[in-house]
């Protein structure tokens, strides 16, 4: 199923929040890992080389002292620009219903529209 290759890419507490960000353009590992609280290092490194296997980011480094790498979006992470937008829309819709019943809703981190630019 198409779902299955798609939760295969984009599956996991992190890769959507990782791409995301990416959308307000290239970023530098150490934006990324301040910007996603609560990831650790290790598994910022992990996540962003499964999503540069699989094609959806690029990894570009600068030949300078100290190195300086940046990832961004490649054509086709932009292609799950809509599977973004989707999820974000029911993720925001689930929480106002649960608002409305009277439960106490918390996010961490509003900011996620990066998606939106691209």
């Amino acid at each position: 199923m198409g779902i299955e290759e798609t939760l295969a890419v984009i599956g996991g507490k992190w890769k959507p929040l990782l791409l995301c960000h990416l959308g307000n353009g290239p970023q530098r590992p150490g934006e990324l890992h301040r910007k996603v609280d609560g990831i650790t290092q290790k598994m910022l490194t992990q996540q962003l080389r499964e999503l540069e296997t699989d094609g959806i980011i690029t990894r570009k480094v600068y030949a300078q002292v100290p190195p300086k790498v940046e990832y961004g979006l490649t054509e086709r992470g932009k292609s799950l620009r809509n599977v973004l937008v989707a999820m974000s829309e029911w993720g925001e819709a689930s929480i106002k219903a649960r608002a409305a019943e009277g439960e106490t809703v918390e996010l961490k981190n509003m900011d996620y529209s990066g998606y939106l630019n691209y």
